[in-house]
């Protein structure tokens, strides 16, 4: 036989012929072998002749297996490489090698071994074969339900690479004889063989599991600690393994079997002392491992007992240690928080509302900023923009995208980060990267309505193309685009969000989310209703809390879900650049609700003995003030409260808040009536015949009896200057309603005449009430705007405190036209600029006033004459059309109003004119200033 295969194989016939022969010889000689070592146990272990034939007889078949064994090893390998490249691989060829390999025993294996004539053939049989079993056990030969031909395979190449393993330790380990490439082929042949699909027995049923071990036993603990103890083998070498072998030794550590993790963890302790001895630190193993834990969590594996074995065993190797005490320490609290927030990111990316996955990017992304992982960082910027923009998140979307821009310079340096999205391969320094990401951010702001943000970029392009690129066609196409936006703000309806606070309560929700508040920013148009829909639809199992004040313990540690979810105002921060200035409502109205980090709820309760005539005597307010992590909008729709402050507010003290707000309301409906007269008359119509019409609302009328009568000054002395607040603010209501009523009157239909005549009469009374008790108002700065579009104000930080009498000031803007400067007469500079430092002016400034000081403080006038003009300066400031001069701030930053005028809460200037006596003047005021008033209006008379 063996001469017929020498034949065939000289003739070169096909593997195929070669492979039928020798698996028939190899039968034969398998039958000789049984009846030689039958020929010798028949003889015993004497001596003799039949027992020399018989060792001998065996001796000669053994060496002819040998020879067969080799020669179809060979060719059945050669034939499954040709197969491979042709890919057209027939699992026959496989079954094949397998029974080949089912027959040799260690015996074979140590005799093929020492058949090979140098130690580079035997290498290069080596390398060849490592790389053979690699491809087969990742080209999966067989469907995955043939379980047997799989178990068979998977258990012969086992064998197989536990000898060659030895072969590897005996013969290439030694200083003289070691291949790093040899060894590095053996590490990821074992790994991809522990990490295959069909040896994963937790994907399997409970019977199929149990057939498995039954039969086959867990194989990955086997070849696990093959892996292991050849890693130890490597001694000193181990340094050449990484960063390299990092990721492999991760991936197996990661596969879910509890004693496999236990045995090989301790290798990343083992590759962190190994590296630390040599350079004092683990730099490039922890860099590797942050990257190589990245997609592997992604891709599925690892859980919550990965992070606590990782935890635990690294701690208890470390401690052992005392130079990696320290620096280990920080690293294990690094990874298992990668692992934390990794692991929430996995369980939320695939599900169908994808708010919470955005959630978890934005942790991953903070989380590689802080450690300065600026490729990782980026990675997680695009994909968080990404989702933004497939949920049509365009404003937060951009807010992502000038991240990575801010993270560039104007430069021509080469982009150093790897690029991410669609931008061109052509795109290739910095500031051409830069310019890409700012159009883009520009267009997605506009998408947004965040016109403001756009101008912003736009200033910075145009600043680039005129001082630094010298580039004016891009420069004119830029201040193009940023007018257009301005237009926009001014013409393009912009409806203001809501935003919403979400308490997720209770330790059946995940990590990021358990016990915590979030601060919502909705929809344009979005009810509460069906935000909240969207908000439960990811937690069907979730109670909604009907209470909005924070749960109890029972609550927060149940194992159940529970989500509480109310609307909260945002808290405006004043804005100093506004100061002084007539603002358009259009722009004022943006900043009210964008760039806000706090946002208050109210929660009325009763304290005190119940009034059922009136319940304002006794309604307090709980104020809560949440503080968000970052100003909204930003790259979330939302984001995690830092902290939580709560105020109580008195009856009165939110009796004042209520009237500004009232007030506040109608002179915006003002401003939008006279900027469009074709506004529809219905939202004028219900505003002022609720305040007026004592039958609706009662308007004010309860406050009177609630704050204003003796007994209650008496009980409260303290909140005498905010009584007087409350007052001047229902006497400044007054000159509004009428301007409504005007606007009113000109624009109602016949239909609603009688309605609006009944509400006329109901103004005349409300109006002689008031004046009489309060005093006169009169606003002269409605008429002869000057662009004729809705003016706004800002309210000032006193406001806040309104608990404080005495003393106030109201920061507003201008209302009106700019006031006409006043003719000067003859006078002394010094008195001139003595008149210029206690000037008052109608439309904008600081206002202080003592509400308890009366005018009859202040020095009499010496005759009959003055006396007269006195009267006079309650209406007139000396000014003989009626204007009041130009602002001044004294030295103190604050301006003194004049006796006779004041100015509106709501920033109108007018005249006050005192009910029973004259208003009060500020509190610090020079004689030589009153006389000069009193010499001023006698010019006037």
């Amino acid at each position: 036989a063996v001469p017929m295969l020498q034949e065939l194989i000289e003739k070169g016939e096909e593997e195929d012929a070669c492979i039928e022969l020798l698996s028939n010889i190899l039968e034969v000689l398998y039958k000789a072998q049984k009846r030689a070592e039958e020929l010798q146990g028949q003889h015993g272990t004497g001596k003799g002749q039949h027992k020399d034939r018989g060792d001998a007889e065996l001796v000669k078949v053994k060496k002819h297996i040998q020879l067969i064994l080799e020669r179809l090893l060979h060719t059945v390998n050669r034939r499954v490489i040709i197969l491979d490249r042709e890919n057209t691989l027939r699992s026959h060829y496989v079954a094949c090698m397998a029974a080949i390999l089912s027959q040799m025993d260690k015996d074979h294996y140590s005799s093929y071994i020492k058949a090979f004539p140098s130690r580079p053939e035997l290498m290069d049989f080596l390398m060849e074969t490592f790389i053979l079993f690699k491809d087969l056990i990742g080209k999966t030969v067989y469907p995955s339900d043939w379980m047997v031909m799989n178990m068979v395979q998977n258990r012969e190449f086992l064998r197989a690479i536990n000898h060659f393993a030895a072969t590897l330790t005996e013969m290439f380990l030694s200083n003289s004889s070691f291949e790093l490439q040899l060894w590095n082929n053996y590490f990821h042949l074992a790994v991809a063989f522990l990490t295959q699909d069909s040896l994963q027995l937790e994907n399997f049923s409970q019977a199929k599991r149990n057939s498995i071990l039954a039969k086959y036993g867990d194989m990955r603990a086997t070849i696990g600690a093959s892996i292991r103890d050849m890693w130890y083998n490597l001694g000193h070498r181990k340094i050449e393994f990484i960063p390299g072998m990092v990721g492999p030794i991760l991936e197996m550590t990661l596969v879910p079997e509890l004693e496999l993790r236990k045995s090989t963890i301790p290798i990343f302790f083992d590759m962190m002392l190994c590296e630390y001895q040599l350079t004092k630190s683990f730099s490039r193993f922890e860099d590797e491992i942050l990257r190589k834990l990245d997609s592997e969590v992604e891709g599925g594996r690892g859980d919550e007992q990965y992070k606590q074995l990782f935890e635990s065993i690294l701690l208890s190797c470390c401690q052992t240690h005392p130079d990696l005490a320290e620096p280990g320490e920080k690293f294990i609290a690094l990874v298992t928080g990668l692992l934390e927030r990794l692991l929430d990111y996995r369980a939320v990316m695939n599900d169908e509302n994808k708010t919470y996955s955005m959630s978890c990017t934005v942790n991953l992304l903070n989380f590689y900023k802080e450690i300065d992982r600026q490729a990782m960082y980026i990675r997680y910027l695009y994909k968080l923009k990404d989702l933004h923009i497939s949920y049509e998140n365009y404003t937060e979307g951009a807010y992502t995208l000038l991240l990575h821009a801010r993270l560039l310079k104007w430069s021509d340096e080469a982009n150093t980060a790897p690029m991410q999205g669609l931008h061109s391969p052509s795109l290739h320094t910095q500031r051409q990267l830069k310019e890409a990401l700012y159009n883009q951010i520009i267009n997605y702001f506009d998408q947004g309505k965040m016109w403001e943000e756009a101008i912003h970029i736009c200033k910075e392009l145009a600043e680039q193309y005129e001082s630094e690129v010298f580039d004016y066609e891009m420069l004119s196409d830029i201040l193009q685009r940023e007018a257009k936006f301005y237009e926009k703000i001014l013409k393009v309806l912009r409806p203001s969000p809501d935003y919403f606070a979400v308490g997720y309560y209770g330790q059946g929700f995940p990590t990021f989310l358990r016990n915590k508040v979030f601060i919502y920013r909705g929809k344009e148009y979005e009810r509460r209703e069906d935000f909240e829909m969207r908000l439960l639809s990811p937690f069907p199992n979730a109670e909604k809390l009907k209470s909005t004040s924070p749960p109890g313990q029972d609550i927060t540690g149940s194992p159940g879900q529970y989500i509480q979810c109310f609307t909260v105002q945002p808290v405006e921060e004043a804005k100093v650049r506004f100061k002084d200035r007539s603002v358009p409502e259009q722009i004022t109205n943006f900043y009210k609700a964008n760039h806000i980090q706090k946002f208050s709820y109210s929660r009325p309760f009763k304290k005190g003995p119940k009034d059922p005539d009136n319940e304002f005597a006794t309604m307090w307010i709980e104020r809560t003030t949440f503080k968000t992590a970052y100003p909204l909008p930003g790259i979330l729709r939302w984001f995690a409260v830092t902290s939580t402050t709560t105020t109580i507010i008195s009856p009165l003290e939110n009796a004042i808040e209520t009237m500004m707000k009232t007030n506040e309301k109608i002179m915006s409906e003002i401003n939008r009536h006279q900027n469009d007269p074709s506004l529809p008359v219905n939202p004028l119509s219900m505003l002022l015949n609720g305040i007026v019409d004592p039958a609706v609302m009662g308007g004010f009328a309860k406050y009177e009896t609630a704050f204003f009568e003796e007994s209650y000054l008496q009980e409260h002395p303290e909140d005498e200057g905010n009584i007087e607040k409350l007052k001047d603010l229902i006497a400044w209501q007054t000159p509004l309603l009428a301007e409504g009523i005007r606007i009113h009157k000109r624009k109602v239909t016949e239909d609603l005449r009688p309605f609006h005549e009944r509400m006329e009469e109901c103004f005349v009374q409300l109006r002689a009430k008031v004046e009489s008790q309060y005093g006169v108002r009169e606003m002269v700065c409605f008429e002869d705007r000057r662009s004729g579009r809705p003016r706004s104000m800002v309210w000032g930080p006193d406001w806040d405190r309104l608990s404080h009498a005495g003393d106030r000031q109201v920061l507003c803007l201008e209302a009106t036209l700019t006031p006409k400067p006043v003719p000067r007469t003859s006078e002394s500079e010094d008195r001139r600029n003595e008149r210029k430092e206690n000037r008052s002016s109608t439309f904008f400034g600081y206002w202080r006033q003592d509400l308890r000081q009366s005018i009859s403080e202040l020095p009499e006038p010496k005759d009959e004459k003055q006396r007269l003009s006195r009267n006079m300066s309650e209406s007139s400031l000396g000014s003989s059309d009626g204007k009041q001069p130009p602002p001044s701030q004294d030295a103190t930053g604050a301006q003194p109003s004049a006796a006779g005028l004041s100015l509106s809460p709501t920033g109108f200037g007018g005249r006050v004119k005192s009910a029973s006596k004259a208003p009060p003047l500020p509190r610090k005021i020079s004689p030589v200033v009153y006389e000069t008033f009193l010499e001023h209006s006698n010019t006037t008379t």
